[in-house]
């Protein structure tokens, strides 16, 4: 069987050889590895390696036959979830930005952020597969059908300052999304309650079996453009309300967000739009995201790029990407 040679994408550029040969091959023992790099079977760009080079985009990585069986093939949890080499390959595509501290995702439309039953691949799973030797943590969330920025935390220290950021409102988020209805005035603040997809006014317990109070949600909006009866929006949420944006667009703008198969769908009268609209892709995207970096403090604003599926109709409507 003959050596792989692997190309090292972008999303490793800056990794130590050592550190990224436990990431691929998890299992493979420490002195295995140093094995190899003595007697020239680990090779970068052709060239004999100690184990503590610093690995940069584009180099070549000489893998030898020896060490397939200690790949990441497959991947299966405690709770059944299941995903491949080239599943987390894929997610390793989708990394914007990645350091000691934390990891940056561009997610993907219809992969989960958290593990459950029946779920077979999330990003906290893979992300733990990715990076094994870390301690990842959540410290938001983003719906499974919304693209865009989740930012992930590799330590316990760094997972306590980003909660505490999410949760206070330090750490600030904005959405694009494109909504089927005019919506007017063109930017203001939803100041209402929620409960199980329904907006209140005021808090009032309701009639549930339990007596639960609607929770308060507010979000900032700005129409940044309008074409025929869709209105393309920039989303600033002030809380984090499950489907907030999806609720509030469609039961308080009377817009629902373009895909939304929950919180209603409406066909476009318009047959050029109909034809490009009449979708199950949420046009809702996490474009931006600023927040303090856990250690260095240093403040940080990353954009997500448009999704594949948003591309075209962005680019047929002419709508701008702020």
């Amino acid at each position: 069987m003959a050596a792989e040679i692997v190309t090292i994408s972008k999303t490793d550029d800056g990794t130590r050889l050592q550190r990224w040969f436990i990431r691929n091959y998890p299992s493979m023992p420490l002195r295995e590895f140093y094995r190899l790099c003595r007697g020239g079977q680990i090779r970068v760009n052709s060239k004999r390696v100690h184990g503590r080079e610093i690995l940069r985009d584009g180099d070549a990585v000489r893998i030898p036959p020896t060490i397939a069986g200690f790949a990441v093939a497959m991947h299966k949890s405690s709770s059944g979830d299941k995903f491949s080499l080239s599943d987390l390959e894929e997610l390793r595509t989708c990394i914007i930005h990645n350091d000691d501290d934390i990891v940056v995702f561009n997610k993907p439309a219809g992969l989960a952020v958290q593990g459950g039953s029946g779920i077979r691949k999330s990003i906290d799973k893979m992300a733990a597969a990715l990076f094994p030797y870390d301690k990842i943590s959540l410290v938001h969330r983003l719906d499974k059908e919304t693209s865009g920025l989740l930012v992930v935390a590799k330590n316990q220290r760094a997972a306590q300052n980003l909660s505490a950021q999410f949760q206070n409102k330090d750490a600030h988020k904005e959405y694009l999304a494109l909504l089927n209805g005019c919506v007017a005035p063109s930017r203001g603040v939803i100041d209402n309650y929620m409960i199980k997809g329904q907006v209140f006014d005021t808090p009032e317990r309701i009639n549930d079996g339990v007596g639960q109070r609607p929770q308060r949600a507010v979000t900032g909006y700005q129409v940044l453009a309008s074409a025929g009866n869709i209105s393309w929006v920039l989303f600033s949420p002030k809380t984090g309300r499950t489907h907030q944006l999806r609720v509030h667009s469609a039961m308080t703008l009377n817009a629902p967000i373009v895909g939304d198969t929950i919180y209603g769908r409406r066909v476009p009268t318009d047959d050029a739009l109909r034809s490009i609209l009449t979708t199950n892709n949420l046009f809702l995207l996490a474009y931006k995201l600023t927040f303090q970096h856990p250690s260095t403090g240093r403040m940080m604003t990353l954009r997500a790029t448009i999704p594949d599926f948003m591309a075209p109709v962005i680019k047929f409507l002419e709508l701008k990407v702020p």
